[in-house]
């Protein structure tokens, strides 16, 4: 079930049931972009119809932001559960070790992967994580570094590729190159990498809740 925000179509749907149809798509070998879509991407969307249109053919288009799940209800269409990139990563590790599906880590900042991948092996040392890729900073990226990009994700042979380049940039760079991965799910996470390694403290429950998360990231 889809929400219309906007003009962009957010899924409804529970954890547990994103997991599992998860499974069910990778033991499928179908490919399948997920997307974490906080307010300023449903509003970058609004302006850009090349974005939404993106995202409307995305199979998932998750609610992110506090303000996303406000305008459902108030829509009286209400999204079922927040399901943010913050909330979704742990589970998804978690459900990737269990599984035996293998991940891969683009983006974020130099470092960042590595210490994830610490973190993750400390808690599930089953979990395969096959590569790690840090992109230079580009607004753009060039035909070269674009290369580089689907080269490293596609020589891992992950089955999960997880793509941390703020949104929604992530998301169109996934859009762009679905034809090219060689990977059976790719999901714009966000900033969620530098949380899940413990180089960011994520927000009280009660400024998640009030729809502050994003000013205690701005704090930090």
């Amino acid at each position: 079930h889809k929400v219309d925000i906007l003009g962009t179509q957010v899924s409804s749907i529970r954890s547990a049931d994103l997991l599992a149809a998860f499974k069910s798509f990778i033991q499928q070998k179908q490919f399948i972009q997920v997307a974490i879509t906080p307010a300023n991407s449903i509003l970058a969307a609004y302006k850009n119809k090349a974005v939404q249109n993106l995202y409307n053919i995305s199979d998932y288009v998750l609610c992110d932001g506090v303000p996303v799940r406000w305008a459902a209800a108030f829509l009286n269409t209400p999204i079922v559960e927040r399901i943010t990139g913050l909330d979704l990563l742990p589970d998804l590790v978690a459900f990737a070790a269990k599984e035996n599906f293998s991940l891969f880590l683009l983006g974020a900042s130099p470092g960042v992967g590595e210490r994830l991948k610490e973190v993750i092996l400390q808690q599930y040392p089953n979990c395969n994580i096959v590569g790690i890729y840090v992109p230079p900073f580009m607004p753009v990226f060039d035909a070269t570094e674009n290369k580089k990009m689907v080269d490293a994700v596609n020589a891992a042979q992950a089955d999960i590729v997880l793509v941390s380049l703020t949104a929604p940039k992530q998301d169109i760079w996934i859009a762009e190159n679905l034809v090219k991965l060689d990977v059976h799910m790719a999901i714009g996470i966000g900033g969620a990498f530098e949380v899940a390694a413990g180089m960011i403290q994520r927000a009280p429950v009660w400024m998640q809740k009030s729809g502050l998360e994003w000013f205690y990231r701005f704090l930090q």
